[in-house]
């Protein structure tokens, strides 16, 4: 029978995609580095489908339904291969394989966010496109108006946004978002995804026009919801669309 070819390290040896540093640029620059990480049609997206914790591989492709499974396949290999994510096997009763970033590969999380930022002055960005849950946690660490996060009161607000669940919270002027229960938030906002969620944050569209027309719920504290989707806006647009 034929051996499987070992590592170094005497693990069996998985596909590994990634490339030497300075195969694309031949630039010392880390910006130049990131681009080589990150620069790849899709990568980016999948780390920041990441950021709130592992997902499966039946996760990511439903976050990113533009994603084949080949290609999706292709990416985790190469940022797994970059050190910025790894795969790992869930305990009982899950028993499943998920995909989760490293300590550095939270790091990103900043300059993804801010890169989003900065492009959403562009006139040419469409807010009104599809947008993934995670898409739209991150952007609220982004997209504060600092006057009114400063005024808020301190809350908690649960989203069940589709099969997911968001437990976000304002304590002292700071934010925070991740996955995780809902129970006992001061309000909860539900909706069948996250496209009412961003209409209500960015859109200026009214609760009451999205509970009658896009069939979001909200539950408790309809004032405090109302005083939180107010807390964010897109930037200002800058230059012109040419």
């Amino acid at each position: 029978m034929k051996l499987q070819k070992e590592t170094k390290t005497g693990r069996s040896a998985e596909p590994n995609r990634r490339k030497e540093h300075g195969s694309w640029y031949g630039d010392a620059c880390g910006t130049a580095f990131a681009l080589e990480i990150l620069g790849e049609r899709w990568s980016m997206l999948v780390v920041r489908e990441l950021m709130f914790g592992p997902r499966r591989f039946s996760d990511l492709r439903a976050s990113l339904p533009g994603i084949s499974a080949k290609v999706l396949t292709e990416r985790l290999e190469t940022l797994a291969g970059w050190g910025v994510l790894e795969k790992k096997q869930l305990p009982p009763p899950a028993a499943t394989q998920v995909y989760e970033l490293t300590e550095w590969g939270y790091m990103a999380e900043r300059a993804i966010n801010e890169l989003g930022r900065w492009a959403a002055r562009s006139p040419l960005h469409n807010p009104m496109l599809p947008v993934s849950n995670a898409s739209i946690m991150s952007s609220m660490k982004t997209m504060q108006v600092p006057e009114h996060m400063a005024e808020a009161p301190d809350m908690a607000i649960g989203m069940e946004l589709g099969a997911e669940q968001f437990r976000v919270t304002v304590t002292d002027g700071q934010f925070l978002a991740e996955r995780g229960v809902i129970e006992g938030c001061d309000a909860v906002l539900r909706a069948p995804d996250a496209r009412s969620l961003a209409a209500a944050l960015y859109g200026d569209v009214p609760l009451a026009a999205l509970e009658a027309g896009a069939g979001l719920v909200v539950e408790g504290e309809r004032a405090t919801l109302e005083r939180f989707v107010n807390l964010f806006d897109l930037p200002p647009k800058i230059g012109c669309a040419g």
